[in-house]
Formats: structure tokens, sequence, C-alpha cells
């Protein structure tokens, strides 16, 4: 998984995930070694709502501190609430009540990187 969006967002194609989903994003580097988030808005499941459903004991880490750790700009909307970040061609959501919002910006993304695909070619 690691290698698949290293070279995605590295190819410049859009880059998603939502909720938990950014742990995947953790151990991905840019192409010039720096982590993936580095300097990037993102967000992704808050140390909030963390909180409320109980179960920061059952993830390896909190997902809000490993992306501010990793010097993403992390930012967050109100709790379950749809929050989407779109930083060049990567795109997080905060939470599930963030998905729909999320899949709306990558297929924006898509149409976006394809256009310029096209026009540059």
């Amino acid at each position: 998984l690691q290698k698949a969006i290293e070279t995605g967002y590295g190819a410049g194609n859009a880059v998603a995930a939502v909720c938990h989903g950014l742990i995947s994003l953790a151990q991905c580097k840019k192409p010039d070694g720096s982590p993936l988030v580095k300097d990037l808005i993102v967000t992704g499941f808050s140390e909030s709502e963390e909180d409320a459903v109980k179960l920061a004991d059952k993830v390896p880490f909190a997902i809000e501190s490993k992306l501010k750790e990793l010097g993403g700009l992390y930012e967050k909307g109100e709790d379950w609430s749809c929050t989407v970040k779109v930083a060049g061609n990567l795109i997080t959501g905060q939470n599930p009540q963030s998905s729909e919002g999320c899949a709306d910006a990558v297929i924006k993304a898509a149409k976006a990187i394809e256009a310029a695909r096209i026009a540059g070619a």
C-alpha cells in the first residue's frame, strides 16, 4: 500500500484517505524523502472524536497527533461534521461523515488532473 500511495502521489495522481484510513499515510514519503503530509493541510479522525467513542486505547496512535508529528498542518471541523481538506493532490476527510465530501473532492481532482494532462499532451 505504501508503494502504491507514494507512486501515485509522485505521479501527480489524487491520493485520498478518510477517518482512520490516514493511518496508511503515516510511513509514506514524498519524492524528496520527506513525510507525505509534511507542510500540507490535512485532516483525519480527531482526538476529541477518538475520546468520544472511547476507543483511543484500541488504535496504535491518534491520527491527529501522528499527522502533526509528521509535520502535517492538521485542521479539524466540529466533531462528526463533514470536513475535507484538499492540499494539491492529497485529499483527506476527518471522519465517516466526510466520506461523500471526500469522494466528491477526488472526482473533482481527477477531472482537473486529466484535463491538465490532456492540455499538456
